[in-house]
């Protein structure tokens, strides 16, 4: 899969095919993820790594002359006021480097001739030859051929003029591809060339082939590099549930700031479906984005509630995020749908990521001590449990000092219309609760720091929170105002020490440097009055796997807040050494439980322990676990450990256990059913056309293989296909088959790079 700069000998070799010692041109921005790596570690490695053994002349002020050899000289001349570099040299001055094997450069007139093995770095573009004339002043550059890409379109010439400062490259004999290898396929030959960078490129008796073949001419070819042309991604495949589909999306700009995608797909088991995107590109205005699918389903099967779902199926998806102004943002997301599956029936990738979205409207301004956001949260969709806030004004006072004293100050206060409202169940009165509420928090810290090197932050503040009657169906409250108290302290040091002299091979190690970061939080709250089953829970503890954390604001549960008296004891320790010449984290560990003071009937009085390690014992091999624990019950809640393997680009392998209790406490906390899963994920790159990717996910508990997901992908040139199939075992109903071919042009890929990897459902249709 060759990117627009070769950097192996067999890419060199490949390009000499059609090129005659090339010259190349490439933008940085725009290269593959590869390329780009491969340069940036060529140019950086030759700037910073290579020691410097042989001295170079003084240079101006401005210059940087470097020696990258034992055997690289520079030599001054004065009576023909040059300098000579041979031998292996490197050059910057200002935001522009170069590095060659002979360089014969004036700096006064800032003009180099370099050759042999070239490379010129300037901003974010990068130049690469055998033979290249630069002015490091003026930015001139020629060359006798070159080569270059720019999505959608690879361009190739010779008798490069390049004036970089009016953006403007002029060439002759060029030709012009999509396809993005040393030897096209198609591709447009002219006799002469005009590319202007990120707008458009010209070309004058231009013909267009096929292999070797000329099958059509044209005097004249202008060519749009601003806009991205029409383009058709089609996914032919099969599903259990579905039957055989067609799913097609024709794209095309309507103009440089908007552009379109239409939908129409066609499952033999489902019918038709379609629909309509739009994405806009308004600069500080932001990338709105509208998306709108209908299905007359066949099929459409019965909800949760064993009811019916309607044949006329909708989903309606909007997401805004702008800044219009310095310190100011909005954000919006709509997400409607006429039934709770709709989403996980035909947008399976979406729905995993987040089966319940939020819909919210929001606007946020920023100051140097304080912010302001204003929320506003309707439900759209009456089957999700959601808290309206129609709107929530919030303050917050960012943690700063209070004038010239030790002390420091921080605030969050916050004001609206909240309504609790519960999925709706036909023939039922909705339940709802209903009411306003304000909430106040202020808080004054004292950070010290005794004898250089422990940290201690006594904090104390209180909190004024006040609630309407509530309305409603579900309504059981009157009008409350609660005032809470807290106080606490935060006590922390670091401590380290080295090991310079430490060389381990077998673990990539160059000097180890151990860092350890003791930390204790304490924080008291006195039983408030009224308790929380008093009060509307607008605001109350959600699922989650994870402990919340010990400070406030952070602490957000505003309705939940009862007493407490806790202890947390934490430890977490880092270790460094050098890797490839930088300091890299090669493990970090953090440690921490909850030791409650005072405890009620059914409380522990050590809570959950909780493990996050991630260990990099090479630096292409990585380990990772997280644990949480109950000691007094002695029973793991959560386990998640992976090891991932990636010793270079050919192959890839990562292997994990997954398992999560059961938790059915009746709490809010409680997250339900809970799974003891094996997974792995196997990437192996045959060659550079060929790669396969294997997936499985195996259930312990039931000793089934949950799913199964294997993909082929194949490199065709100026387009990449990828064969899906899966197989998935669900707890209930039949086995259900997957199989699907997606392909796209490389020039406008349907994923990113390294995106289908952490979405594979993606590839199976939408």
């Amino acid at each position: 899969m060759a990117s627009c700069c070769p950097d192996t000998a067999r890419e060199r070799a490949e390009l000499s095919a059609w090129h005659s010692r090339p010259a190349l041109l490439c933008w940085a921005r725009l290269m593959t993820e590869r390329a780009f790596k491969n340069w940036f570690l060529v140019i950086g490695a030759v700037a910073m790594l290579l020691p410097l053994v042989t001295a170079a002349p003084a240079a101006p002020e401005g210059w940087e002359l470097q020696s990258l050899h034992d055997h690289s000289r520079f030599e001054y001349r004065p009576l023909e006021g040059l300098i000579l570099g041979t031998n292996g040299v490197f050059i910057r001055y200002g935001e522009a480097s170069l590095t060659a094997e002979v360089v014969w450069l004036n700096q006064q007139t800032g003009e180099a001739v370099a050759e042999g093995r070239v490379r010129i770095l300037h901003a974010d573009q990068v130049w690469v030859g055998e033979r290249i004339r630069y002015n490091f002043r003026t930015r001139q550059m020629e060359a006798e051929q070159f080569r270059t890409g720019r999505a959608p379109i690879f361009i190739a010439a010779q008798g490069l003029k390049a004036d970089p400062a009016g953006n403007i490259y002029t060439a002759t004999n060029a030709w012009v591809t999509t396809d993005d290898v040393a030897t096209p396929f198609d591709r447009i030959e002219a006799r002469r060339i005009v590319l202007v960078p990120g707008q458009f490129v010209e070309l004058w008796q231009a013909t267009l082939y096929l292999g070797s073949v000329p099958v059509f001419y044209l005097p004249y070819y202008r060519r749009s590099l601003a806009e991205s042309g029409p383009r058709w991604d089609l996914v032919p495949g099969y599903r259990s549930r579905h039957g055989a589909y067609l799913l097609g999306t024709y794209w095309w700009q309507l103009d440089p700031t908007l552009e379109s995608a239409l939908h129409l797909d066609y499952r033999t088991q489902r019918g038709l479906a379609g629909g309509l995107d739009l994405e806009g590109h308004w600069n500080r205005w932001g990338n709105p984005r509208l998306e709108y699918y209908y299905a007359k389903d066949w099929d459409p099967g019965r909800d949760l509630q064993g009811e019916p779902i309607d044949a006329d199926r909708h989903r309606l998806a909007f997401a805004w995020l702008a800044n219009p102004v310095t310190n100011t943002q909005f954000r919006a997301q709509v997400r409607y749908f006429t039934d709770p599956q709709v989403e996980r029936d035909f947008f399976e990738a979406r729905y995993r990521q987040n089966p319940q979205p939020r819909t919210y409207f929001e606007t946020s301004r920023f100051w140097d001590h304080f912010a302001l956001e204003l929320l506003a949260e309707p439900r759209v969709n009456d089957f999700f449990q959601t808290v309206e806030r129609l709107p929530e004004v919030r303050l917050t006072g960012w943690r700063q000092p209070l004038g010239t004293s030790p002390l420091h100050y921080e605030s969050q206060s916050s004001a609206g219309f909240y309504r609790l409202r519960f999925p709706h169940t036909n023939g039922l009165a909705e339940p709802r609760v209903e009411a306003y509420r304000f909430d106040t928090l202020h808080q004054l810290l004292l950070p010290w720091t005794f004898g250089d090197w422990l940290h201690v932050t006594p904090h104390v503040g209180g909190r004024l929170t006040g609630y309407g009657a509530a309305e409603g169906p579900g309504a059981r409250t009157g009008e409350h105002a609660r005032g809470l108290f807290h106080a606490g302290m935060e006590v922390s040091f670091k401590a380290s020490r080295t090991w310079a002299d430490m060389q381990i091979s077998a673990l990539e190690l160059d000097g180890l440097r151990h860092v350890i970061q003791p930390t204790v939080q304490y924080l008291f709250v006195p039983r408030p009055h009224p308790r929380p089953a008093e009060l509307p829970q607008f605001d109350g503890l959600q699922p989650s796997l994870w402990m919340l954390p010990l400070q406030f604001p952070a602490y957000n549960a505003v309705d939940t807040i009862d007493r407490m008296h806790v202890l947390r004891p934490g430890l977490q320790q880092r270790w460094y050494s050098r890797r490839s010449g930088t300091t890299q984290i090669v493990a970090e560990w953090l440690l921490f439980t909850d030791l409650a003071l005072e405890t009620e009937a059914g409380e522990n009085t050590w809570t959950d322990l909780v493990s996050d390690l991630v260990l990099r014992p090479r630096s292409w091999i990585t380990l990772q676990s997280a644990v949480r624990m109950s000691p007094e019950a002695g029973r793991f809640l959560l386990a998640y450990h992976t090891l991932s393997v990636e010793p270079g680009e050919r192959w890839s392998w990562t292997l994990g256990h997954y398992f999560l209790r059961d938790n059915f406490r009746g709490t809010p906390a409680a997250w339900g059913e809970g799974h003891n899963l094996w997974f792995h994920h196997l990437l192996w790159r045959w060659d550079d056309n060929w790669a396969f990717r294997i997936g499985h996910h195996y259930n312990l508990e039931e000793g089934r293989l949950h799913e199964q997901l294997y993909t082929i992908y194949r490199d065709f040139r100026s387009w990449t296909g990828a064969l899906t199939f899966r197989v998935r075992e669900p707890r209930q109903g039949p086995t259900d088959y997957s199989v699907a071919f997606a392909f796209s042009l490389k020039a406008t890929p349907r994923l990113r790079t390294g995106q289908d990897p952490l979405q594979p459902y993606d590839l199976l249709g939408r």
